[in-house]
């Protein structure tokens, strides 16, 4: 059960009632999924669309995405989800780039998606009834076709899009279901945007993998979100620290009901120690999980057990990933030491579209250079220090803005803050804080908090207030947007 697609033939099988998705108060079982993926697969081929052929979804989460994908393991086809934050140029950028034969979309962007020269399939014609049938459609995939083109920030200023094998979201669900101990029992609650990786592979598709339910959210709002933890009772979930940031400043905050979950994922970027300490509060337990687009994303996580043992940690290597700590010659390291963490194993992408010498860069003997940089302990638990390119280099010192930020999230009087690097005569540069002020805020205390808590080099030398961080579409705080505020 290597391909996706037959994962949910065979649940179709043995399960045919029990519930997959969940959407806007709608129910698919995996007989109907299954039924679902095989007319859309047939409605594809009709098309005049073959083995390779690219395909883009755009919208909020919709179940028509997960049977698109589905759709194109079968096929061989190649599935684009494309970020709907994005302005209309760079979307037309990724449809030219990947040579997209057509767009599905769902309905609040088919008029977007009508302005992008391709032809639009509406999403709502992929649930089941939607499209006539048209036979048995033929099984083109294999395990080794390439399933995702997922877009991903460009050194360059312009996206890559990294290639995801249908054998690596294998190997991606199998690391999940071990990290988060996942059965047919489960019910995993998705809020996470499914254009970005994380929200698609680290419990959604898994999920699926294993049988269970997954309720879909068009898009993550906290009182939303609430409400489904009270109707729904998910077991799972994942989040981000700007949702968890969002959950932990609703009103409805002190009365949700979270006793249904067992833990909650967390990845996308590090998680501020507050944050983590609140969730375990409420009896949740916080599994981080590391990882990027171009490891389908899980390559080191935490188990429940670990989250509970080891707050803050990023986890141990997954099952299916081996992982290493390099140095700026690409010489491995030794425990201990900091340096750029690596990552090998069957969920490691193919390469990137059409851009061989960037996937030369990238992929160093079968290991993936995330461009992240951490150690590992004498426990084997490894631990996220920073991205490579945010280091701040002052007076020859590096200064890896996360650990300045892991301090300033506990300064008093601030609501959320980031540290980035400001231009310095004398140092080359400084590290500066950049906070969203709150009750009783003051700079001075702010910088007098650092004192004997880190090196002088390392502490900010200025605060600058803003009203809100600058964010990526992913709820990532924005590095360069970051750097123009100082």
């Amino acid at each position: 059960m290597t391909s996706p697609h037959r994962w949910i033939a065979a649940h179709a099988g043995h399960s045919p009632d029990a519930v997959a998705l969940i959407h806007e108060g709608a129910s698919l079982t995996y007989a109907g999924l299954h039924e679902a993926v095989q007319r859309l697969a047939g409605a594809m081929v009709a098309a005049g669309l073959r083995k390779g052929d690219r395909v883009a979804f755009l919208g909020h989460n919709h179940p028509a995405q997960i049977i698109q994908l589905l759709a194109c393991c079968r096929l061989g086809m190649i599935q684009v989800p494309m970020n709907w934050r994005l302005a209309a140029p760079e979307l037309a950028f990724m449809l030219a780039d990947s040579g997209a034969k057509l767009v599905m979309a769902t309905a609040e962007f088919e008029r977007a998606a009508a302005t992008l020269g391709l032809p639009v399939v509406a999403a709502e014609a992929a649930w089941p009834g939607g499209l006539d049938s048209a036979g048995e459609p033929p099984e083109w995939g294999a395990p080794e076709d390439i399933a995702l083109l997922v877009y991903t920030s460009g050194t360059t200023g312009r996206p890559k899009g990294a290639l995801l094998s249908q054998r690596a979201i294998f190997y991606n669900a199998l690391n999940a279901q071990h990290l988060f101990s996942l059965t047919a029992a489960d019910r995993v609650l998705t809020v996470l945007p499914l254009f970005h990786v994380g929200g698609l592979n680290i419990q959604t598709m898994p999920a699926l993998y294993a049988g269970a339910t997954v309720m879909l959210e068009p898009r993550f709002e906290p009182a939303r979100f609430m409400a489904a933890c009270t109707h729904f009772r998910p077991t799972l979930t994942l989040l981000v620290p700007a949702v968890m940031q969002a959950l932990l400043s609703h009103p409805g905050w002190a009365a949700a009901d979270l006793s249904s979950l067992r833990a909650a994922g967390a990845g996308s970027s590090d998680v501020p120690p507050r944050l983590i300490e609140a969730f375990h509060e409420r009896g949740v337990p916080i599994q981080q999980i590391y990882g990027a687009t171009e490891t389908c994303p899980i390559a080191i996580g935490q188990t429940r057990a670990e989250a509970l043992a080891a707050p803050g940690s990023i986890g141990r290597p997954a099952l299916h990933a081996r992982a290493k700590v390099v140095g700026m010659d690409g010489a491995d390291l030794p425990m201990g030491e900091t340096g750029q963490i690596a990552i090998a194993g069957p969920g490691i992408l193919d390469g990137y579209w059409n851009l061989p010498e960037a996937s030369r860069d990238s992929i160093r003997d079968g290991w993936f250079l995330t461009g992240d940089v951490g150690h590992v302990d004498a426990a084997g638990r490894w631990w996220f220090t920073d991205r490579v390119k945010h280091v701040i280099i002052s007076g020859g010192e590096n200064i890896y803005p996360a650990e300045v930020e892991r301090v300033l999230a506990t300064a008093p009087g601030i609501r959320e803050g980031a540290v980035t690097g400001r231009a310095d005569p004398q140092w080359g540069e400084v590290p500066v804080a950049v906070v969203v002020p709150g009750e009783g805020f003051s700079a001075q205390a702010v910088l007098a908090h650092f004192q004997g808590q880190l090196a002088r080099f390392k502490c900010p030398r200025d605060v600058v207030v803003v009203e809100a961080l600058p964010r990526t579409a992913l709820g990532k705080v924005a590095s360069s947007a970051l750097r123009a505020l100082v």
